[in-house]
């Protein structure tokens, strides 16, 4: 009879765990290097998981160097992550491309830009999963390297993130705004270093509070 009970008990449990795992709000954290974090010990979507507690499940599907052109040198379309992330059928999508578009080899295919990255939030939109969709300015560029154009990147590729933002209703959190004159934040004058990872994700996190409730 106490066998029976513990059976019971234990299968109890884990049908409860299984319904607490899959009540979870699923953030998925889309993007280049910056997302990524290569090298650094906590990685922005790592900071933002801690920030937003056991009530989400945050994955970082960034690629270093990744662009959101199609005809760009590494489109990050092409990458088994981006498949991924579209499969998991996240609730929230927080996208940060467009910095390695700004290369003079990838903006040569700028007037592609507005319309590849309309239909790249148009594939999370229609997913069943109807996530909210959240579009990242570029950081500040402090120092032109990798051939990250600095003039690109502050006056045209951010405008246009805005602009494609309110034709998709997408959500915009200005890291621009947040990181500007202060390069201390990046450890290269491109990529944040970990206090500058920890302040974009408690920028993301600043609105998706305001933008999201777990029901």
């Amino acid at each position: 009879m106490k066998k029976h009970i513990t059976f019971f008990l234990l299968l109890g449990l884990l049908v409860c765990f299984g319904a607490s795992a899959q009540s979870r709000v699923k953030v998925a954290c889309v993007g280049n290097s910056i997302t990524e974090g290569a090298g650094l010990q906590k990685t922005y979507p790592m900071v933002l998981q801690e920030l937003l507690g056991e009530a989400y499940e945050v994955r970082n599907f960034g690629v270093s160097g990744r662009t959101l052109l199609k005809k760009g040198n590494l489109p990050y379309w092409n990458e088994s992550k981006y498949q991924d992330a579209l499969n998991w059928n996240p609730d929230i999508v927080i996208i940060k491309l467009g910095t390695n578009d700004s290369k003079p080899q990838n903006w040569v295919y700028k007037e592609e830009f507005k319309p590849d990255y309309q239909a790249f939030v148009r594939s999370f939109q229609k997913l069943a999963s109807k996530p909210k969709v959240f579009l990242c300015t570029p950081v500040p560029v402090f120092a032109e390297k990798f051939s990250i154009q600095q003039q690109v990147v502050n006056t045209e590729v951010m405008p246009a993130v805005k602009k494609i933002a309110r034709k998709t209703k997408a959500k915009t959190i200005d890291l621009y705004s947040a990181f500007l004159g202060k390069p201390d934040l990046t450890y290269d004058g491109i990529h944040p270093n970990e206090a500058g990872a920890a302040l974009l994700a408690n920028e993301v996190y600043q609105q998706l509070s305001k933008n999201h409730q777990k029901k």
